[in-house]
């Protein structure tokens, strides 16, 4: 189940109750208007708080995790045996290879079609005859090359001086025991196949990420209105520094969560979050961290120290006025809550008032 925390005080229930927990509530006056303050001989000593304004922002903190964007399987494409795998966090660009069967390397180029045929002399009309060429062109391969949708002569001849670079077998034709497109860079997640092991077609050999930083949020399904996309947070790593962020991605099909009897969990709504310095994040993966919403905002509105409010004995709050050596109880209603203080507005409450609020 998802851990929450509240940084701030956020909902008003349960700051005021904290806060007013053991206090004697005040009287009012007939009228509406508070009579004169009568300190009490136990009261606490106390100081003063202006009423200021300003925007308020309440928080919600929830767990996450930094990890990466598009996770994707590889499969191995010829049968022999695994003479060598990319390792677990490295990053293979274009030309690299994967993994080897039987020494020959399956090679990473860019693309978003998989290789679903074999690529020849006399393809024509396919964009993964196009994906090829373009990664080829990229390679430094087939200078007298047209980039399009037909495999010809140009293309066998670089196709054949690849191959020749490469130690792959010289045929002029490429499948998917050579090639796997993907659509960029990307980092091992996990490898799936050891040096040594029995390779087959359409057998997972990697698990690979894109290279992009991410940060996955399982929110309950309950709190979904706190994940707007484009809305801003705070990530926090497990080294205690912060990054910014951007709800990038909001899921729109709740995961039930555990239906295992003594393990039920809460349903929850998938949240993607990019970060604005991804760098700064380092290289963990499936790191925890903690990300912080907002929760609640109000603008340009008045506010107190939740501790300066006092709960009124006909219901409600207050504030204790003071002006001078005099001071006085006002009732006010209470709005936004956070970073420790309560909107608050009524009758005669102004920017720069002194409020009364006990000592800590």
């Amino acid at each position: 189940m998802m851990r929450i925390r509240r940084p701030g005080l956020p909902a008003a229930g349960i700051a005021v109750t904290a806060i007013l927990a053991g206090t004697a509530a005040v009287t009012m006056t007939g009228g509406g208007r508070a009579g004169p303050a009568t300190p009490s001989a136990t009261a606490p000593p106390a100081t003063t708080a202006t009423v200021e304004r300003g925007d308020l922002t309440d928080t919600v903190s929830v767990d996450g995790t930094l990890t990466y964007e598009g996770e994707r399987k590889v499969y191995a494409g010829a049968s022999g045996t695994v003479t060598s795998v990319a390792r677990e966090g490295a990053v293979v660009t274009r030309g690299r290879s994967l993994v080897k069967v039987d020494r020959r390397p399956q090679v990473l180029m860019y693309g978003w079609l998989p290789v679903y045929r074999t690529l020849q002399l006399g393809v024509s009309d396919g964009t993964d005859v196009e994906q090829l060429e373009r990664n080829l062109r990229k390679l430094g391969y087939g200078d007298d090359m047209t980039v399009d949708t037909e495999f010809t002569y140009a293309t066998y001849r670089a196709v054949l001086d690849w191959q020749e670079d490469r130690g792959l077998p010289e045929t002029g034709a490429v499948d998917a025991s050579q090639v796997v497109f993907l659509p960029g860079p990307v980092r091992v997640a996990q490898a799936k196949a050891e040096v040594g092991d029995r390779a087959a077609p359409g057998q997972q050999v990697l698990t690979v990420t894109s290279t992009r930083r991410t940060v996955h949020v399982d929110l309950e399904a309950d709190m979904q209105a706190l994940a707007r996309k484009g809305a801003a947070v705070t990530v926090e790593l497990p080294s205690g520094a912060e990054l910014k962020g951007k709800i990038s991605g909001v899921g729109t099909v709740v995961d039930s969560g555990s239906d295992e009897p003594g393990n039920e969990s809460e349903p929850t709504v998938g949240v993607e979050i990019t970060l604005s310095s991804p760098k700064k994040a380092g290289r963990l993966d499936q790191a925890p961290v903690s990300v912080t919403l907002v929760s609640e905002s109000a603008e340009n509105v008045l506010s107190v120290p939740i501790e300066a409010l006092l709960a009124l004995s006909e219901g409600g709050f207050g504030v204790e006025v003071v002006d001078g050596g005099a001071s006085r109880i006002v009732a006010v209603e209470t709005g936004a809550y956070g970073r420790g203080r309560a909107e608050i507005s009524g009758s005669g409450i102004t920017e720069g008032m002194k409020v009364r609020v006990p000592a800590r």
